[in-house]
């Protein structure tokens, strides 16, 4: 590996130790729907959102609850000392992304058959603190 390369892996490497995320891959839902949830969440508090995912009708709130609480175990993990309450999180990027698509056919008139195709997708959730943001104003 080239000094820049092995320069670059090491500044990546020292951000990541600053954010704070969890990652769901290849759920079976497509990333439609999944959309729809991840779009009531963001932006918004944790304690809001996991409320919100926790009384929302959808499938798909479900899986992106369990994820916003792995993405705050992770934060904890990196904050020991530090309060969940005092430390005001709310969920800063939640991506939605597509994931591998099983095809699969289904018999169709006149011995045809047409294409189904099952979606799957990627989610990705940042969280982040608010503090930071006020000691600067």
């Amino acid at each position: 590996m080239g000094a820049r390369k092995r320069n670059r892996a090491n500044e990546l490497k020292e951000a990541k130790k600053t954010q704070y995320f969890a990652v769901l891959k290849d759920c079976p839902t497509s990333p439609r729907k999944m959309r729809l949830v991840a779009d009531m969440v963001r932006g918004m508090e944790v304690n809001r959102a996991l409320d919100v995912l926790k009384f929302s009708p959808k499938e798909a709130s479900r899986k992106v609850e369990k994820l916003l609480l792995s993405a705050i175990a992770n934060w904890q993990a990196k904050n020991e000392g530090v309060r969940l309450e005092e430390s005001n999180l709310y969920v800063k990027t939640i991506a939605v992304d597509s994931g591998r698509i099983l095809k699969r056919l289904r018999p169709a008139p006149q011995g045809r058959a047409h294409r189904i195709r099952k979606r799957s997708n990627h989610v990705t959730i940042y969280v982040d603190s608010r503090n930071v943001d006020n000691d600067n104003e």
